[in-house]
């Protein structure tokens, strides 16, 4: 199915953590690769903070499935705990519960060899980053800030994944999509998907609400931080973000009914973009069920699935395979 958001061009800003502001045509600097035994390490901002800039670029089950932090299999010291008691159902949760000021990261790399680097803070809190590599060997590690870009670790804890099913990781809430924490999310997602079962449905019901209801927001798009998450019942309340509050407002409502849905980001040639799969029995995976297409917002006609009757729109955009790929999951 099509492609979830086609990003355009790269904003002028630098790009800073997580889900910063810019977009487009640039090349990605990989994650830094961090050994979980190093006492000191050297984080270059631009490596881990310019992971997902697509998702500020500006544009012209039923059951809901709660983490929890169950405390059954755990590692810990005086500063953090890793709860690694659900992996599974394909997540893992860090809390930090020293208290600090200083900056702090959590990494999570898997069997691919991707990095993902996430900011967390200090309090007590349970942050969730999903496993999105699947099943197989992770490494999860905690640092925090000792001056500049350098980085002490905290605590580290390897261990090895069996999911459940494929879709655990992307059926429920993380630090992107966090529906946990949006009632009201969570409530007009199941009046959209009211009476609705096709999971195509379900994507057409909440792609129409979003972006026929949503406003661009360039002034939050401009001054956009570092380590800015969406807050969902807000962007749902204001009716206005950025491209990132889009795609986090669009996957959290999907979970929350039940639609197996990865918010995506990779390149389509040398240009980065981001984009949603979905699934359905009938199809399976659907890459890019709705995408930026660097000036809007859309959503892949659904019945383009026959692999033998494919539109020449997705021919056009995914080509013989070879120029797209995911680089992030989730």
């Amino acid at each position: 199915m099509k492609r979830l958001m086609k990003c355009a061009a790269v904003l002028a800003l630098a790009l800073v953590l997580l889900l910063p502001a810019g977009c487009g045509q640039r090349e990605q600097t990989p994650a830094a690769e961090i050994s979980a035994y190093t006492d000191a390490v050297t984080l270059k901002e631009l490596e881990l903070e310019a992971e997902a800039v697509p998702l500020a670029a500006a544009p012209a089950v039923s059951t809901t499935l709660m983490p929890e932090a169950s405390g059954t299999l755990t590692k810990k010291n005086d500063k953090a705990v890793i709860d690694y008691s659900n992996t599974e159902d394909g997540y893992v949760m860090v809390s930090y519960t020293a208290s600090t000021a200083k900056k702090l990261k959590a990494q999570v790399k898997g069997p691919s060899g991707t990095t993902y680097t996430y900011d967390i803070h200090a309090g007590g809190g349970w942050t969730t980053f999903p496993l999105s590599d699947g099943s197989g060997a992770y490494k999860v590690t905690v640092y925090e800030n000792t001056s500049g870009s350098q980085y002490a670790t905290v605590l580290s804890l390897e261990f090895t994944v069996t999911l459940r099913d494929e879709f655990a990781p992307f059926l429920r809430p993380n630090q992107y999509v966090n529906y946990a924490a949006a009632p009201n999310t969570r409530a007009k997602a199941a009046a959209l998907c009211k009476g609705l079962s096709d999971p195509l449905d379900k994507v057409k019901a909440v792609y129409q609400f979003v972006v026929t209801n949503l406003t661009y927001d360039h002034q939050k798009a401009a001054s956009v931080q570092s380590g800015y998450l969406p807050v969902l019942d807000t962007v749902l309340a204001e009716k206005t973000g950025i491209c990132f509050d889009y795609a986090s407002l669009m996957t959290a409502m999907l979970r929350a009914q039940g639609v197996p849905c990865k918010l995506v980001v990779g390149y389509a040639g040398t240009a980065y973009h981001a984009w949603i799969n979905v699934w359905s029995a009938d199809k399976g995976w659907i890459t890019a069920a709705i995408y930026f297409d660097g000036d809007t917002w859309q959503r892949m006609d659904p019945t383009f699935a026959s692999s033998a009757k494919q539109s020449k729109t997705i021919m056009k955009y995914i080509g013989d395979g070879s120029h797209y790929s995911a680089k992030y999951i989730y």
